[in-house]
């Protein structure tokens, strides 16, 4: 039996703001008839994951390319893999059934052909949405569980400042503080960000950085005291006013720098006499890193779903056509929390 795989590919390499013109929607027949021998397993799509660190993979060249598996450069006219959730629609692999619900690196597009070694797991759903599972409960969820807690360490009543607040993983992060017993503050860019920040996901208080003229002079209104945790997701001025901001023994957990993805101009350059002297610990970190702790992370978070305490936060597409309108809304300050693209139902 023959399929038609639907996928997406760049034209070119993306060294600027994404645009339409980047993508290409390419269909190729795809044999859902395997050589016993194989030992493949194809995968129908159903949810993928939408995320900034993409572009850099897009990019003709970064230097996160070379330094870690997850982040190797895209070639133009070649399909793009993806943390996703699927269903096994075919399968040689001894350790896949036909019908398996799995969770791994796949292609954004309507299948993915995953050969043995590849990653791929059972997922048990645990009666929670299967997009939780690429989101909330995936990596963007241990990106924000790892960089806080084994890297932040927050004490109850600490101060906590974190950036791009209502992204996938900075949204997580604030609520992860808060239940910690910290004082937390965001900022996003817009006031029904802000709105969303403090009235549904429990944070102290936020603030749009568009309307700020003075960044420096923002985090002394709402840190009057000075910051001890800073989780960093943009990355360029705003982490050199954080560490001016920060306490004594502050730690910054830097997880992303999206201000600098599409401006190479605008690279962070804080004071080092404040980094000495305050002893402030700067840590740059991948949720792959952490896998070791996973268990403990969906555990956790798992009793916090079911208990109201954490409130998930998707932004869901629909279609595989929609996956480039999707990637270039996070560039655009679109996306409200974790972007995802429903490719399929089950």
């Amino acid at each position: 039996m023959d399929v038609v795989n639907r996928y997406i590919t760049i034209n070119n390499h993306i060294n600027i703001a994404p645009q339409d013109s980047d993508f290409e929607l390419k269909a190729s027949p795809l044999s859902l008839s395997l050589d016993p021998a194989s030992n493949v397993v194809i995968v129908k799509n159903l949810y993928v994951s939408i995320d900034p660190y993409q572009l850099n993979r897009m990019k003709s060249f970064s230097a996160s390319q070379k330094t870690s598996d997850f982040a190797v450069a895209i070639v133009p006219g070649e399909a793009i893999d993806t943390y996703g959730v699927g269903k096994v629609v075919a399968s040689t692999n001894p350790e896949f059934d036909k019908g398996d619900i799995v969770v791994g690196l796949l292609n954004w597009g309507e299948f993915t052909v995953i050969k043995a070694g590849g990653m791929l797991n059972k997922l048990n759903p645990m009666g929670f949405p299967l997009s939780y599972h690429v989101g909330i409960l995936g990596f963007s969820g241990l990106t924000a569980y790892a960089g806080l807690f084994e890297i932040c360490k927050p004490k109850k009543g600490e101060k906590v400042f974190v950036s791009a607040a209502l992204g996938s993983v900075g949204n997580l992060v604030g609520q992860f503080a808060n239940l910690s017993g910290c004082y937390v503050v965001g900022c996003a860019g817009s006031k029904e960000k802000v709105a969303l920040l403090k009235e549904k996901l429990g944070f102290d208080d936020a603030f749009n950085y568009r309307e700020e003229t003075d960044l420096n002079s923002t985090l002394k209104r709402y840190f009057p005291n000075g910051i001890d945790i800073y989780f960093d997701n943009v990355g360029g001025e705003m982490q050199e006013v954080a560490v001016s901001n920060m306490n004594i023994n502050g730690r910054i957990a830097v997880c992303g720098v999206i201000s600098e993805y599409l401006d190479s101009e605008k690279r962070a350059a804080p004071s080092t006499i404040e980094v000495i002297y305050k002893r402030i610990k700067i840590q740059g970190f991948l949720a792959g890193d952490y896998l070791n702790i996973f268990g403990d992370f969906l555990s956790t978070t798992c009793d916090r779903l079911r208990t109201g305490k954490i409130q998930p936060l998707e932004d869901i597409s629909d279609g595989v056509e929609s996956i480039p309108s999707a990637f270039i809304s996070l560039y655009r300050g679109q996306n409200i929390g974790k972007k995802i693209v429903k490719i399929a139902e089950e």
